[in-house]
C-alpha cells in the first residue's frame, strides 16, 4: 500500500485480536515517533511503552476503553508538568554533542528558549507540551498504518490512575493521551465500514 491507501485502511480499532506486534515493528513505531515534529525540538514529553499484560489490565480497569487491556502494546504519552532550566540545559548540551559543536555557539538559541519558554506560566507550558505530545501521537498512528498495524487513540482514561501506576508524578510528568497498538479482531465490524470524511473541496480552502 502507498501512504494514502494505508491511511484509508486505518481506523480506530474497537476490538483487538490476541496477535502480538513484533518487537521490530514496535521499535520502528517508536523511532518514527521520536522523529516527530516538535516545537524548537525540545520534545517536552516522554513516551511509555506498556508491554506487561497485567499492568495494561490494571490501567484499563473501570474504563470504557477495552482496547487498553486488549491491545498488544499500549503507548502512553506524558507531558512535563513544568519545563525547567535543566530541561533546556540538557537539550542544548545534547545538540552540541550530536552536532559536534561548542555549547557556546548555541548561546543565542539557548537565550531564546529561556526567555520564550521559562517566561511563561507552568500551566501554559504544560498545555504547550501536551499539544506537542499530540503531534507525536499523529506520527505514531501514521507509522503504524504504514506497517499495516492497527491503533486506537484514547483520551477517556483515568489519568490519575495512570500517573500513579506508572510513577509519572515522580518524573514530573502527567499522562495526556494513549495509543493502543495491535491487530484488528475478525469480529470487529467497524473494520469493514467505508471511511467517511468531508469532501476535499469542503475540507480544504485554497487561497491563491
Amino acid at each position: 500500500m502507498n501512504l494514502l491507501e494505508s491511511l484509508n485502511w486505518r481506523y480506530a480499532t474497537k476490538k483487538f485480536s490476541n496477535r502480538k506486534v513484533s518487537a521490530v515493528d514496535i521499535d520502528k513505531i517508536i523511532e518514527a515517533t521520536n522523529l516527530s515534529a516538535s516545537s524548537t525540538g525540545l520534545q517536552p514529553y516522554r513516551l511509555f511503552l506498556i508491554e506487561n499484560d497485567e499492568l495494561r489490565k490494571k490501567l484499563g480497569e473501570g474504563s470504557f476503553n477495552a482496547q487498553i487491556a486488549e491491545s498488544s502494546h499500549l503507548l502512553v504519552f506524558a507531558a512535563f508538568e513544568k519545563v525547567t532550566a535543566e530541561h533546556i540545559d540538557n537539550y542544548i548540551n545534547h545538540i552540541a554533542a550530536e552536532r559536534n559543536i561548542p555549547v557556546d555557539s548555541l548561546a543565542d538559541f539557548k537565550n531564546a528558549l529561556v526567555h520564550g519558554i521559562l517566561g511563561r506560566t507552568d500551566e501554559v507550558n504544560f498545555n504547550w507540551a501536551a499539544r506537542q505530545a499530540y503531534i507525536a501521537l499523529g506520527t505514531a498512528m501514521v507509522a503504524a498504518a504504514d506497517l499495516q498495524i492497527d491503533t486506537t487513540p484514547m483520551e477517556g482514561f483515568d489519568a490519575d490512575k495512570f500517573d500513579e501506576l506508572l510513577n509519572l508524578k515522580g518524573k514530573g510528568l502527567k499522562s495526556v493521551v494513549t495509543l493502543a497498538i495491535g491487530y484488528r479482531h475478525e469480529d470487529d465490524i467497524f473494520a469493514n465500514f467505508k471511511k467517511v470524511r468531508l469532501p476535499k473541496a469542503e475540507f480544504a480552502t485554497v487561497i491563491e
